[in-house]
């Protein structure tokens, strides 16, 4: 397990914590529209950090060409139709270059610095230089507004009960999920980025914003720097 990250409940738990039965459950959500609107018809799609698929298998029906990438072997035995890599995202370096790299799932906020210079710079090394960068960052009230709760309507209950500071910017954060006949918790380190910094550790990677998708700011199209 990774250091600060730890899961519980049924099933498999991979070195983040996070449990693969439990993403198998978690209905996809509006993030593959976010992603689809954003791509070119037809894209070529780099998916870093897919686990189960529940991004990819939305965007191949929608006429995508997906690569889903996954450190866990469990996460990717639930793909279908598309190529996948187990790896690291950090190390991933395929000699490719696609229309389109996604990195969701607030992988940016990742505690460890170099952590994260390793994944924007995947994504730096594997677009196209006409092509983007979708990432998905924490909402601004992601560690302060805490403890709160939302039920969602297939269901289940998702909480964050708890973020405690750890120094150096870096917080632990408790998620738990909830569902009629299973329970699922998740503890995970997490760095908050203010716009500032976010946006700087994208142009150390070669990258800069291009736009703002959503209202909230969660998810950014950014652009190598010419």
């Amino acid at each position: 397990m990774r250091e600060g990250h730890r899961g519980t409940g049924p099933g498999a738990i991979t070195p983040d914590g996070c449990a693969v039965e439990l993403y198998s459950r978690l209905p996809a959500g509006a993030e593959p529209d976010i992603v689809a609107a954003a791509a070119p018809e037809g894209a070529r799609i780099l998916e870093l950090g897919s686990g189960v698929g529940r991004m990819t298998h939305p965007l191949l029906e929608r006429g995508f060409t997906v690569t889903a990438v996954d450190e866990s072997a469990e996460m990717l035995e639930h793909v279908r139709g598309a190529r996948t890599i187990r790896s690291p995202i950090e190390d991933l370096d395929l000699g490719e270059r696609y229309d389109v790299v996604v990195l969701a799932s607030f992988l940016v906020h990742t505690g460890d610095v170099e952590v994260r210079r390793g994944l924007l710079n995947t994504c730096a090394r594997h677009v196209a230089a006409d092509g983007c960068v979708l990432i998905q960052r924490e909402g601004e009230d992601y560690h302060t507004n805490v403890p709160r709760e939302r039920v969602d309507a297939s269901g289940f209950t998702v909480r964050i009960v708890s973020v405690e500071p750890l120094g150096d910017g870096v917080n632990s954060v408790r998620a738990e999920y909830e569902f009629p006949d299973a329970v699922w918790t998740q503890t995970f380190r997490a760095r908050p980025l203010t716009k500032e910094q976010f946006e700087g550790a994208l142009a150390e990677a070669g990258l800069r914003v291009d736009r703002y998708l959503t209202d909230d700011g969660t998810w950014v199209r950014a652009i190598p720097v010419a």
